[in-house]
């Protein structure tokens, strides 16, 4: 039997007979490994974890804890589900079941809503499907067949799946007594998922199409432990207290009305003061680092889009064109062309390099009103973009200093944990390898460099590039994607960037994309969830407010807060005429950091009575000591000295 060479994440390499599969790799490894082990990922591709391997490949065993594992757990629970749910309500037809960020969701044509006593029942006979430990297994169909077979069956939107097919074959997933179209893959057996929570219904269009039929949606989490579903619940009721939706409206942030539009912010006051703090600090380092801030308009040509190839093959999340002196106008959905633009309006020599700018630009995108969600998924929205442009020289070395850029202005907002993932070249990319190698190294460079943990997904590069994607982890251990620095080979090639090179030739500089907040939009969504609105204290919206014990201390409160905010706080008084421990218990709702009472004491001798948000009295303090004290917090943004 001819041997085949493995090569493992590690940089070793193990030979095994032709035909070994991903379990056996896994056992010859430790037995823990095996146990774990749910699916492999052969040259970056997932797949089963019994298919067979024929020839050389670099293999990584897939557990719970990888990414890709938990979509390959989630996906197959989502099986066992649709399953559960047939069994319980014949007639049921099925649509699809992806795995989404938290677990996933099916989506059934069915008489009526589902109940919550629904739920319930299909919870339990889950639990039976999974006792049984039945194996998925795969077979491969002949796709006019498969329609065949749907069509008897009066399944029509897999029919409709199956007609948007163009290859020859198509493959079916089985478990127990259950079928499905599926690419797969899939965990080896139900019995690996040991704890199931359904936790929402809604209903959802076919397809996200108003015009098409309403379906059922039912969205589920599964763990391959009970304590892990437990952690889960106990995250799920933090994040429902900390939902910045609730906590907006409670802090009169931002709003959306159907009056302006889904998807589009209004900034109200207190919102607004909270971004400006953001904007003021993130254009300050921009400049200090060896930035130059460009601003662009927020329509184009739409020539300029098919240029860039946005018009081919990101087209359905653009806004419509609309017409002007008898051209066509595209709102824009990325800054990347104009600063492209800006580069094609000189020559450019290699003493000119690197150029680094950056831009707070406004972007639209049509996102389907399903799935609009309060700051985290809008229509119109502020990217922190940059493009760096270098010479081939410079490429990892500007990685480098990127990286570590990158990692200065996360921490700066409280964020010192991430997941962080490297994805080299695809199967369909554009660019010389060689290129796509010295990218790559150039990118993994920056990483060994800065000394943070990260994973490789083998071929997760974009084609145009490869990588890196930087996932911030709040104060209950969500993941949110911000950050990402991407290479680009096709935006130079396409708008044919050149610069003259030492020998006096022109070369094709490399471009680099890059956001690091990711959307202002979205990041102070996050910055709201991670810190439950108790913003520290040089964002907080009110920083300072001042409590009179009676109206009579009201000319002195006034006073205070003028000279506080001609210090640059931002401080306000309630005059109300109510008892001050009223005014502490708004001040405390309303998660300002500080509160400061005046009584006639205070105001005779030229103190505050100084109370902290959440912890109570600290003691009496001058107003020049307190000033000092607030200015001195803002400027360590409450952050530890390095």
């Amino acid at each position: 039997m001819t041997s085949v060479s493995i090569r493992l994440p590690d940089g070793s390499a193990r030979d095994f007979d032709s035909g070994v599969t991903g379990f056996d790799v896994a056992k010859s490894i430790s037995p823990r490994l095996a146990k774990a082990a749910i699916a492999v990922k052969v040259d970056g591709v997932v797949r089963n974890l019994s298919d067979p391997i024929d020839s050389g490949a670099a293999l990584q065993i897939l557990t719970f804890d990888d990414p890709a594992g938990r979509e390959v757990f989630w996906h197959s629970s989502s099986h066992i589900m649709a399953q559960a749910v047939q069994e319980l309500f014949p007639g049921v037809k099925l649509a699809i079941g992806p795995p989404i960020d938290e677990g996933w969701y099916y989506d059934f044509e069915v008489d009526k809503p589902f109940a919550p006593e629904d739920l319930e029942r299909i919870e339990k006979k889950m639990a039976e499907i999974v006792k049984e430990n039945a194996p998925f297994t795969c077979k491969v169909w002949n796709r006019t067949e498969a329609i065949e077979y749907y069509r008897a069956n009066d399944a029509p939107y897999k029919v409709e799946i199956l007609e948007e097919i163009e290859d020859d074959t198509v493959t079916f997933y089985y478990q127990s007594r259950f079928e499905d179209l599926c690419r797969g893959p899939h965990i080896p057996s139900t019995g690996i998922v040991k704890a199931v929570k359904l936790t929402a219904t809604s209903g959802a269009y076919w397809r996200g199409d108003e015009n098409r039929q309403m379906l059922q949606r039912i969205y589920g989490v599964s763990y391959p432990k009970q304590a892990m579903l437990d952690d889960y619940l106990h995250r799920l009721e933090e994040a429902k207290r900390r939902d910045h939706r609730v906590i907006g409206k409670q802090l009169e942030l931002f709003t959306v009305t159907e009056d302006v539009g889904a998807g589009l912010i209004l900034w109200l006051p207190k919102g607004s003061r909270v971004r400006h703090e953001i904007e003021n600090f993130w254009r300050a380092e921009h400049l200090s680092h060896g930035y130059e801030l460009v601003y662009s308009p927020h329509v184009a040509n739409r020539n300029l889009w098919h240029l860039s190839g946005h018009a081919d093959f990101y087209d359905e999340n653009m806004f419509r064109p609309m017409d002007v002196d008898e051209r066509q106008y595209q709102l824009k959905p990325m800054n990347c062309p104009f600063h492209i633009m800006m580069y094609k309006a000189r020559l450019w020599s290699y003493r000119d390099l690197p150029l680094r700018w950056a831009e707070l630009g406004t972007v639209y995108r049509y996102e389907r009103a399903g799935v609009l969600h309060g700051l985290m998924r809008v229509r119109g929205f502020t990217q922190d973009d940059a493009h760096h442009f270098v010479t081939h020289e410079q490429m990892e070395s500007e990685l480098v200093w990127l990286l570590e850029f990158c990692v200065h202005i996360l921490r700066s907002f409280g964020f010192s944990d991430y997941q962080i993932n490297l994805s080299t070249r695809p199967a369909k990319a554009i660019g010389e390898p060689a290129d796509w190698e010295r990218a790559e190294r150039g990118l993994q460079a920056a990483l060994d460099t800065s000394g943070l943990p990260y994973a490789i997904d083998e071929g997760e590069g974009a084609f145009y590039g490869p990588k890196i994607d930087i996932l911030i982890r709040d104060a209950i251990g969500r993941s949110w994607q911000c950050s990402t620095i991407q290479f680009d080979f096709s935006l130079p090639e396409r708008f044919d960037l050149s610069y003259t090179d030492s020998d006096g030739q022109n070369k094709r500089p490399y471009m680099i994309h890059r956001a690091l907040l990711g959307s202002i939009e979205r990041f102070f969504g996050v910055l709201v969830e991670h810190y439950a609105g108790d913003f520290p204290l040089w964002l907080a919206p009110v920083q300072a407010r001042l409590l009179t014990i009676t109206d009579d201390q009201l000319p002195v409160a006034e006073e205070i807060a003028a000279k506080m905010t001609a210090a640059g706080l931002r401080v306000d008084v309630d005059r109300r005429s109510e008892k001050v421990g009223a005014k502490i218990r708004d001040a405390e709702l309303l998660k300002i950091p500080y509160m400061f009472i005046i009584g006639k004491r205070e105001a005779e001798n030229g103190t505050l009575s100084v109370r902290r948000h959440k912890i109570g009295d600290e003691g009496s303090l001058s107003v020049d000591d307190t000033i000092s004290r607030l200015t001195a917090e803002i400027a360590s943004k409450g952050l530890p000295a390095d």
